[in-house]
């Protein structure tokens, strides 16, 4: 078995300067986004969306770039559960993409929006457009990704996660507000092939060292080949509601509002499917090898170390600089949508100079990942859980029924559905609290059923049941004909 490792002082030359070289390549290119940033013209369309003339190879690469910022929370649930990881943050995802690449796609190119919101307020309204930015606003703060940043640098250079976290958000922050989307995507484009090939690379030299699917069985609990993990059927389910909100992902959107046609749209989807699943077969793979091999390991840093040790001098290297460019791709999109929702969706018009608002609120909301990270306590379930839940529940309802009822959902309507979602997701949440150590039987069951159902069920059916009502009242009205409110 491999000895445990706890620094990184074992790298040679040769790895740092691979490492290096990389993360000046990244910076690089990020700055050859800003020397392509148009002069003149529309110069906020530009700055947000590149224009929309966002290519098929450059949407591929910038939309699977930005979906792995997590990658400590991924090895986390594989060292913990095995491929429940493969189930719940790979195959219910695909599903979402495909029926966002079929059914969605075409559908919000005649919005010609900017944003998430934007398109909400397209559809439904200025208050829908407030009350979509609030939650797209949360759920997009990189929180999780400031703090795998934190961990990265932690055991890099063996800083603290929350320096690490200071340092590591400041410099993404300095890269991205250049040329904005652009040195986004451009550093994503070098981000995407180092990511790629460090995750492969581990695979292939963990099977040709101990052997394939016989060694890891072997080695690893059954529980770590079952779908569930060992986990309820209803919690393993709620992975698949969350993962429905790739179809209201505001990374997703903007891609699609960058891109020079709804035909680019779709088979770039189809594509960067393909590459996630591959992708996500080398991570989950590779994160059951080191559970196999350093299972006293923390659970989030087991797949570094162990990767470490595994791989040969120079590959060493090229593998961190692989694992800084899956959690920088998606902190420099993130904190970049993010910070498109405060000054463009939020602060609409407070403004003269959009881009300077922005370049502004992008260090605005990099602290504020930090500061959450930390109130968070570092578990990574716990925050895509959290955040996921209310962005989903609250939102996936309403913009999905808007495609499906054109106009019969007013911009009152929306809003109350999302509001009554969230109230009613957080009302339940507590009620295990409230009725803790309660003698009276209907109040303790009540607590008790809390427990047991997770409060996004709750949320996602109190939104639904009032949608549903709305429309087959207006099922006779003829649809009211939603213009622009910009």
């Amino acid at each position: 078995m491999l000895p445990k490792l706890t620094t990184l002082t074992y790298l040679s030359a040769a790895d740092w300067a691979v490492f290096f070289a990389i993360l000046a390549l990244t910076a690089g290119a990020a700055v050859y986004g800003n020397l392509r940033l148009k002069k003149g013209g529309n110069k906020a369309l530009d700055y947000l969306l590149m224009g929309r003339r966002l290519t098929l190879p450059l949407f591929v690469a910038t939309l699977v770039a930005t979906w792995y910022g997590g990658i400590f929370g991924v090895n986390e649930i594989t060292f913990n559960y095995g491929i429940y990881n493969f189930v719940t943050q790979g195959a219910f995802w695909y599903i979402a993409y495909l029926i966002f690449a079929f059914f969605i796609a075409d559908k919000i190119a005649k919005y010609q929006s900017l944003t998430l919101p934007d398109l909400a307020g397209n559809m439904f309204g200025p208050k829908a457009s407030k009350v979509a930015a609030v939650f797209t606003f949360f759920y997009i703060t990189p929180i999780a990704y400031a703090l795998s940043l934190g961990m990265f640098l932690n055991m890099v250079f063996g800083i603290s996660i929350l320096n690490g976290m200071i340092y590591g958000t400041l410099f993404a922050c300095l890269y991205s507000v250049w040329g904005g989307f652009k040195s986004v995507v451009f550093s994503d484009l070098v981000q995407f092939f180092v990511m790629c090939l460090s995750v492969l690379l581990v695979v292939m030299f963990s099977v040709h060292a101990f052997g394939g699917l016989s060694f890891l069985k072997a080695n690893l609990p059954a529980s770590h080949f079952s779908i569930t993990g060992g986990n309820g059927v209803m919690n393993t389910l709620i992975w698949g509601f969350i993962a429905l909100s790739a179809l209201i992902d505001p990374s997703f959107y903007q891609r699609c509002f960058a891109a020079q046609s709804p035909a680019v749209v779709k088979k770039g989807i189809i594509i960067s499917t393909c590459i996630w699943f591959c992708f996500d077969l080398c991570t989950t793979t590779g994160s059951l090898y080191a559970r196999a091999l350093l299972p006293q390991a923390q659970p989030g840093e087991a797949y570094f170390f162990y990767a470490i040790q595994l791989l040969p001098t120079g590959l060493k290297g090229f593998f961190v600089a692989g694992i800084l460019a899956i959690i920088l791709s998606t902190l420099n999109s993130f904190l970049f949508i993010a910070s498109n929702t405060l000054s463009f969706d939020l602060l609409r018009n407070r403004f003269k100079d959009v881009v300077l608002s922005n370049r502004i609120s992008l260090f605005a909301v990099g602290a504020l990942a930090v500061y959450m990270a930390s109130v968070f306590n570092g578990s990574f379930k716990e925050i895509w859980l959290t955040l996921g839940s209310y962005f989903s529940a609250c939102l996936l309802a309403p913009i999905l029924m808007g495609y499906i009822f054109p106009g019969r959902i007013s911009d009152n309507h929306f809003v109350m559905a999302s509001l009554t979602s969230a109230a009613a997701m957080t009302i339940w949440r507590f009620l295990p609290r409230w009725f803790a150590g309660q003698v009276d039987n209907w109040q303790a069951g009540l607590g008790g059923a809390a427990q047991m159902v997770d409060p996004f069920y709750i949320g996602l059916s109190f939104g639904l049941m009032i949608l549903f009502i709305i429309c087959l009242r207006q099922k006779n009205e003829t649809p009211v004909k939603r213009i622009t409110y910009r």
